[in-house]
């Protein structure tokens, strides 16, 4: 099975940044998920605080073809790659925390064995999980 991929670009000012690239691709911003009317209702709902909601923005194909663009905030830490491709191989995001760990593994492993090394498992203030991996030559990509 065919793996969708999202391009991630670590910056300054997502916002600016998401604006920018929506009006260059002919992109739109991505909307906020079912059920909120806006970005900020949904940050209210899962505790993001006001002077983090600039920490991150998309921007998707309106055809719904081409990949979603993320922008996060750069933070200068590591890894400190600037931009860096997302494997998109958990499709449900509502998958119970065994399941998703399993699936995990067997992702990890199969790209091990392709040559990639595991960094580390992360999570961000959604309470979303990824797993951060290297390529063979040491290019970070993230698998969510």
């Amino acid at each position: 099975m065919a793996h969708s991929v999202q391009i991630t670009f670590a910056c300054d000012d997502p916002g600016r940044l998401a604006e920018f690239w929506a009006g260059a691709l002919g992109y739109v911003l991505q909307p906020p998920p079912p059920g909120f009317d806006t970005w900020d209702d949904f940050a209210d709902s899962v505790g993001i605080p006001e002077m983090k909601r600039n920490d991150i923005s998309a921007v998707v194909d309106p055809a719904g073809v081409g990949p979603r663009i993320l922008f996060e905030r750069w933070d200068a830490g590591q890894p400190n790659k600037r931009v860096h491709i997302d494997v998109n191989v958990v499709v449900d995001p509502d998958l119970e925390a065994e399941e998703l760990a399993r699936r995990f593994e067997e992702e990890r492993e199969r790209l091990e064995d392709l040559g990639a090394s595991f960094h580390r498992i992360a999570s961000g203030m959604a309470g979303e999980t990824w797993m951060e991996m290297y390529d063979p030559e040491g290019n970070w990509f993230c698998v969510q």
